[in-house]
């Protein structure tokens, strides 16, 4: 039987039990794959340690996972498994705040892919909040307490508590530090050193669409596309695509209720591909209403990819056809594909 991604909690500490609400869904859908090799010797190398009382050999074992987890994110590489191993050497570390930290991450990106709804983020840091009082889960509940600031926007809260619990992290593309990042943007757009500084972390964040969101939503021009357009292309169906195909939208000259039939360069490339493997034109359907919008990038890369399509007679059969039906911008762009 397959191990769902529920039973990765079962059976830790009252630290990240609180946080079983993380769905399966992700294991369903086959994004979940295997730590990779090293990080799986580094783990068996300290599995042996259930003690509170680390030696620097100890310490160095953990923290040499750690870097190997920060290496992965930052060759593209994620999955929960990676924050579940995160978090559970956090906790042997006694950084129950970073735990929390790093199962919030894993949350997010579990969000940004359609995986988990929005209201189990807030449930799952209000499970938190439940081990107030308990000894040694100080750190724990005011992560939550940021996080749940950070969730609100309350971004001058956010910052100054994490700030209080973190300090300065030696990482710049952590997660503690995109959190921080975010919060001052958000009071200030033109902060130009924190905008320069997101903008470097991308390597870290590239599996994670609320990175690219917030980026396409604080920045402007080509930038914000730019980002709109990885955000769309990591999660097409995910809770940010709608608002990154407005910024699309907006950006190339169109108009915001033009948005949904909006599509990036990507998702013209696999659109096309499809039809041609499949020898099936009626899988382009999806792109003739971006060729009904006014001039924009998007409509005219679109018309220059389907313009070579007309060598196949198929194809081109389907585009007189459609052609002997339009008028207005679409009538013109099947006219300029139909001549490849």
């Amino acid at each position: 039987m397959r191990r769902t991604r529920l039973t990765f909690w079962t059976g830790l500490c009252p630290l990240l039990a609180a946080l079983t609400l993380v769905t399966s869904a992700c294991v369903a859908q086959g994004t979940n794959r295997s730590i990779p090799g090293t990080t799986q010797a580094l783990l068996a190398a300290s599995s042996g340690r259930t003690d509170a009382v680390f030696s620097a050999e100890d310490f160095e074992i953990i923290t040499g996972i750690l870097d190997e987890l920060a290496e992965a994110e930052r060759s593209g590489y994620y999955s929960q498994e990676l924050g579940v191993t995160e978090s559970l050497l956090r906790q042997r570390l006694g950084d129950y705040a970073g735990a929390i930290l790093v199962v919030h991450k894993d949350m997010l990106w579990a969000y940004g892919h359609g995986f988990l709804e929005d209201g189990r983020i807030d449930l799952g840091i209000h499970q938190v909040f439940t081990l107030e009082g308990q000894a040694g889960m100080e750190g724990a509940v005011a992560a939550a307490r940021a996080l749940y600031a950070f969730r609100q926007g309350r971004w001058d809260e956010a910052a100054q508590k994490l700030h209080a619990l973190f300090g300065e992290v030696d990482e710049p593309d952590s997660f503690v530090n995109w959190l921080l990042l975010v919060c001052a943007l958000e009071k200030n757009p033109d902060d130009r050193k924190a905008a320069l500084t997101y903008r470097a972390i991308r390597a870290r964040f590239k599996q994670h669409p609320e990175y690219w969101y917030r980026g396409a939503r604080l920045f402007s021009g080509l930038i914000a596309a730019e980002f709109a357009e990885v955000c769309i292309n990591l999660a097409p169906q995910g809770p940010f695509a709608a608002a990154c195909r407005s910024i699309l939208a907006v950006s190339s000259g169109l108009k915001e209720e033009d948005a949904p039939v909006v599509k990036t360069k990507m998702e013209i490339d696999v659109l096309v591909s499809q039809a041609l493997n499949a020898g099936d034109p009626t899988r382009l359907s999806p792109l003739i209403p971006l060729l009904e919008l006014p001039e924009n990038r998007y409509t005219v890369y679109a018309t220059g990819v389907l313009r070579s399509l007309v060598s196949h007679p198929l194809f081109l059969t389907y585009f007189n056809d459609l052609a002997a039906a339009s008028k207005g911008w679409l009538a013109e762009r099947l006219d300029f594909i139909r001549r490849g």
